[in-house]
């Protein structure tokens, strides 16, 4: 009996790798298990190497694991690439009809075409096979296939493959496989989300009624779930001509009232830009989520990096306060997407969620969110008198009671150029100076009602790890696998990077002995960044810029060759 099992299925795009290994995933889930899946695939629409990893667990788990205990082979490419990622006591599925290899203890050949009459269920028979290996109740799978396939005869063949891949691997494998999940309740049931999904539900919670974007992988499928239920839960979803049309209807919007977002990668939201200063000079609430990819330019369109956070921090021209969050985990993303909307209505100001590909397609089981405990805050509303009204009305904390057009007797004026306290524009040199001072004051506001650092392991520690966003579950595992060696270590990992917690991270960074700073970027952001707000300098770097996540296994290495 193991605590947890990790599969693959390999193959190239057309195979259907990512079904497999949904269903699997989902599987997984249905048994009440916790689950981390993630997917990598190419910029393109057949062939190439894709893959969907699956790793699932009696305890929480949060990153993928290099090691392998099943690879669902679809193709040979997959056998050469990934075999040496499986255990000495793992086990390989591939089809034995296409591919030639010498039958070993790992190797297990299965007729995939002669269990299924459809090839393309032939990827659900290998299924069927690895569930017979792993003795996993195959009544779920059965069920799972049927949600995701119907009653019909595509969701009754599916069926069929798989309890046909099943029942050839009870009978047929000779092996001493040995990998089997611990016994749970299956009536702990969780919900099995991606990040994107998580953020377009806290959206959808918050209250937004309004998104606009131009699709852009790898923030698209937040803007697809969104539209697939706009009608049902009263949302106006928009698909723009380019970004920045796309931004600017987004800030008129949230000028208008209504909750609104827009959805982009770093290149679109380089189109942005001048988007992001209207709503910043004009204090005009709008959230914006940057999914990032490797850049620059197009890139690596379907791979993950941390590429684009001193961007999304100085882009602007001139000064105004902008609100940065960067979700940990998929739960996380749902709970501050919430939280981008009341600080972007509060202070009124644009948010800006910065997330990533990993983190966008990975898929984990999360508890079912709890919607009495979703807080809507609009911030100040104006109710004085109508004639009196003034939308940049000069305050002590620079938030000006904001009223809504066409919504009362006020008449809301603002203006792109600078402009005067009742919102007409000006050239008054005085009067520039007191909104932008204004403007800025804010950052202290937004400052005292910041998202804390997270931290794990030993407070205090000697050995400090620190970083950002989603490279969270791979470092709270490796610090997990290096207390089990002995190590003196612990970490803080950030999630509000404007305004920057500095006195927090200064504060750590002269507790620990040595400090490291983890980010999926080549030319250490954090760090620079933590140099500039704190004064302080990091130890080490470990940085990954491939195009690939980080794993418990690569920070580990990069720390001990770091000098751990």
């Amino acid at each position: 009996m193991t605590s947890q099992i990790h599969v693959m299925a390999g193959g190239e795009a057309g195979q259907g790798v990512q079904s497999v290994g949904f269903v699997l995933a989902k599987s997984f889930a249905r048994g009440g298990y916790h689950v981390f899946a993630d997917q990598d695939y190419e910029s393109r629409v057949r062939g190439g190497h894709n893959f969907f990893r699956v790793r699932a667990s009696g305890s929480e788990i949060a990153a993928p694991d290099e090691t392998l205990d099943i690879l669902i082979a679809l193709n040979e490419e997959s056998i050469t690439l990934h075999q040496e990622e499986v255990t000495r006591d793992g086990v390989i599925i591939y089809d034995s009809k296409k591919v030639q290899r010498t039958a070993g203890s790992r190797m297990f050949g299965m007729p995939l075409g002669s269990l299924t009459d459809e090839k393309i269920m032939e990827n659900t028979a290998a299924l069927g096979g690895a569930f017979g290996l792993m003795k996993y109740d195959i009544s779920i799978l059965e069920k799972v296939l049927t949600d995701q396939f119907g009653t019909g005869d595509t969701g009754t063949k599916n069926v069929a493959a798989a309890r046909a891949g099943y029942d050839y691997a009870e009978k047929n494998y000779k092996g001493l496989f040995t990998c089997r999940l611990p016994k749970t309740r299956k009536n702990q049931q969780r919900m099995l989300l991606n990040g994107n999904e998580a953020i377009a539900l806290g959206a959808m919670a918050a209250g937004c009624q309004y998104v606009s974007s131009y699709p852009m992988t790898p923030s698209t499928t937040i803007f697809e779930f969104m539209a697939a239920r706009a009608d049902d839960f009263g949302m106006v979803v928009m698909q723009a001509e380019d970004e920045i049309a796309a931004v600017n209807m987004a800030v008129g919007a949230g000028y208008a009232g209504v909750r609104s977002m827009t959805t982009t990668s770093g290149s679109g939201f380089c189109l942005m830009v001048e988007g992001l200063g209207l709503a910043g000079i004009t204090e005009t609430p709008v959230v914006i989520i940057d999914a990032q990819r490797p850049g620059p330019a197009v890139g690596l369109p379907t791979r993950t990096e941390q590429g684009d956070l001193q961007f999304v921090l100085s882009a602007h021209q001139g000064d105004f306060p902008r609100i940065v969050l960067a979700p940990l985990t998929v739960e996380d993303c749902f709970r501050m997407t919430i939280e981008a909307f009341n600080l972007a209505d509060r202070f009124q100001t644009p948010a800006v969620i910065l997330t990533d590909h990993f983190l966008a397609s990975s898929y984990a089981t999360v508890e079912e969110f709890d919607l009495t405990k979703v807080n809507t805050d609009r911030g100040t509303v104006y109710r004085g008198n109508a004639a009196g009204y003034k939308r940049h009305a000069f305050t002590d904390s620079g938030i000006s009671p904001r009223a809504f057009p066409g919504m009362g007797k006020a008449l809301v004026v603002t203006d792109s150029d600078e402009h005067d306290e009742a919102g007409h524009l000006t050239e008054d040199a005085e009067t520039r100076n007191r909104m932008v001072e204004k403007r800025l004051k804010k950052m202290s506001g937004i400052g005292n009602e910041s998202l804390k650092p997270k931290y794990y392991g030993k407070n205090q520690p000697g050995n400090l790890l620190i970083g950002w966003g989603s490279s969270y579950g791979a470092m709270r595992e490796a610090v997990e696998l290096l207390e089990e060696e002995g190590y003196d270590i612990g970490m803080m990992a950030l999630n509000h990077l404007s305004p920057f917690p500095a006195e927090e991270v200064a504060s750590a960074i002269t507790s620990a002995v040595r400090s490291f700073v983890i980010e999926g970027n080549a030319s250490g952001q954090l760090a620079r960044l933590i140099r500039s707000e704190t004064g302080k300098t990091p130890g080490r770097c470990v940085l990954r810029y491939d195009g690939r996540p980080f794993t418990p296994a690569s920070i580990i290495d990069g720390l001990k060759i770091g000098g751990l």
